[in-house]
């Protein structure tokens, strides 16, 4: 990104506030949601509420998982494979809705409590995660904190990118971002509406495709639910992106 005080810049101390503040819009947003929604399907393809909210909880022990590793150096990866992954998922959806609901809760706080646990010489220590990539131990909040605040507004239970944290959607913006320009698709060039915002340049194939919207609505294209307040050249559509979480 250039220009602007939304660099997108992230410390450990902002992703480990935005794990805790998405944790409780998550778990809020669910709270309100009867048990009978958590059967209907969400936009993610697919999945049920039920599968959403196993994920949720598979994902927050996967991440304990690299948490361990990087407290006792012993490897344990996020999942022995991506089958075991769909399993876990697949079982997890088929438990009944309070259990289901009792186990999401009690892995999140669980994942809390393990990163409460690791010292400054932890924090540097690598593990891989489930895309095969070498990262420090402080990544870990910071992918916990993406699943429970985007998997919020996938809930469907009224919660909308507008409701997340400012700063973490200008991180969460950078960071898609950056991985939109290391994969196939079209070049784009993403300008914030706001007085003082920035510019994301996404280099792909064609010409660059100017495109301007609201860090909300930006953030829900990237992520590839939807271009409500993002618009194009002229007014015109923007080009469909691939969902991403």
């Amino acid at each position: 990104m250039t220009g602007g005080p939304m660099t997108g810049g992230r410390s450990r101390a902002d992703s480990l506030r935005w794990t805790a503040e998405g944790s409780t819009i998550f778990f809020d947003a669910l709270a309100g949601l009867p048990d009978e929604r958590l059967d209907e399907p969400t936009a993610l393809p697919g999945w049920s509420g039920r599968h959403l909210l196993a994920h949720v909880a598979a994902n927050a022990a996967a991440l304990a998982n690299l948490v361990h590793w990087a407290r006792t150096g012993e490897e344990r990866p996020m999942y022995s494979s991506p089958e075991q992954r769909d399993a876990d998922i697949a079982a997890g959806a088929a438990r009944p809705a309070a259990e289901l609901r009792e186990w999401a809760a009690r892995a999140a706080d669980d994942l809390a409590a393990r990163l409460a646990e690791l010292d400054e010489r932890q924090w540097q220590e690598h593990v891989r995660t489930a895309q095969g990539r070498t990262v420090t131990a402080e990544e870990i909040p910071w992918m916990r904190a993406r699943e429970v605040m985007v998997h919020a507004v996938d809930l469907g239970a009224g919660v909308t990118f507008d409701d997340l944290p400012a700063d973490f959607l200008a991180a969460l913006v950078g960071d898609i971002a950056a991985k939109r320009a290391a994969a196939p698709g079209p070049a784009l060039t993403l300008t914030l509406t706001a007085t003082g915002g920035g510019t994301w340049p996404i280099p792909g194939s064609g010409p660059a495709v100017p495109l301007t919207g609201t860090l909300a609505g930006l953030a829900a294209y990237l992520s590839g639910r939807g271009s409500g307040g993002v618009t194009g050249e002229a007014g015109g559509p923007p080009p469909e992106l691939p969902r991403w979480l």
